[in-house]
C-alpha cells in the first residue's frame, strides 16, 4: 500500500522539530558554557592590548608570538576578581609568565604585579613553571616547554588559585599586595642569550 503524502510530509515535520530542538539544545548549551567570558585575545588582533618594551609581538596562525626582546602585552582594561584562561606554546628555556593585577601599566614587574611563571629553566624552581612568584611555589615544578598548555587562573580577593593542564599547582594561596591591575604577557629575558619562544592564543577573561 503507498504512504499518504500528508502521513510522509507530518514525520518529516516530526523528524525536523527534533533535529532543531537538538540544535537549539547545543547551541544554549554552547552559550551557557561560554556566558561571562570575554575574548581578550581571538588570534587576529591584538585591539585590547597595548605594548611595552623590546619582545618582538607578532600575530602568527592564530597566536601572538615573541622569541626576542624584554616586553610585555599590556590590557587596556583592568580586572579586579576574575578567572582568567589561555593557551600557550612555550620552549623550555623561554622566560615568560602571566603577570595578574598589574598597578603600573607603564612598567610591569614583580614589584607591582602577581607574577604566574613560565619558566621551565628558572633557577629556583620553586618559583618555576606554575607557580606565583614570591607567593606560592611548586614541587615539583611541572615542564611545559615544547608544547601547547592550559593555563587556568582564579583571583577572588586576596585567594589565588592556578591550574596548568588540569593539575593546580596554587592550592588557595593569599597575599594582600595588589587588589586590582591589568593583565600582561611576558616575553622576558632568560639565563642565557637564548631567549626562546612563548606564544599565547584563546586568551579569556570572566570577571566576578
Amino acid at each position: 500500500m503507498k504512504r499518504r503524502p500528508a502521513t510522509i510530509i507530518t514525520a518529516l515535520l516530526v523528524l525536523g522539530g527534533i533535529g532543531f530542538a537538538l540544535a537549539s539544545h547545543s547551541n544554549d548549551a554552547a552559550a551557557q558554557a561560554d556566558a561571562g567570558w570575554i575574548t581578550l585575545f581571538d588570534g587576529k588582533s591584538l585591539d585590547n592590548w597595548n605594548q611595552i618594551g623590546t619582545a618582538n609581538w607578532k600575530l602568527e596562525d592564530g597566536a601572538v608570538v615573541a622569541d626576542s626582546g624584554n616586553g610585555f602585552l599590556v590590557s587596556k582594561s583592568a580586572y579586579t576578581d576574575f578567572q582568567f584562561r589561555a593557551e600557550f606554546y612555550t620552549d623550555s628555556e623561554t622566560n615568560s609568565g602571566v603577570f595578574i593585577r598589574c598597578t603600573d601599566p607603564d612598567k610591569v614587574s614583580g614589584k607591582s604585579a602577581y607574577e604566574v611563571n613560565i619558566w621551565d629553566a628558572r633557577p629556583d624552581p620553586s618559583y618555576g613553571t606554575g607557580a606565583i612568584v614570591d607567593v606560592a611555589k611548586v614541587d615539583p615544578m611541572p615542564k611545559a616547554g615544547g608544547k601547547w598548555n592550559v593555563f587556568e587562573i582564579t583571583a577572588k580577593g586576596n585567594s589565588f588559585t592556578v591550574v596548568l593542564n588540569g593539575q593546580k599547582t596554587v592550592d588557595d594561596a593569599h597575599a594582600d599586595k595588589f587588589a586590582s591591575g591589568r593583565i600582561a604577557l611576558q616575553h622576558g629575558k632568560g639565563v642565557t642569550d637564548e631567549s626562546g619562544v612563548i606564544k599565547f592564543r584563546k586568551v579569556q577573561i570572566k570577571p566576578l
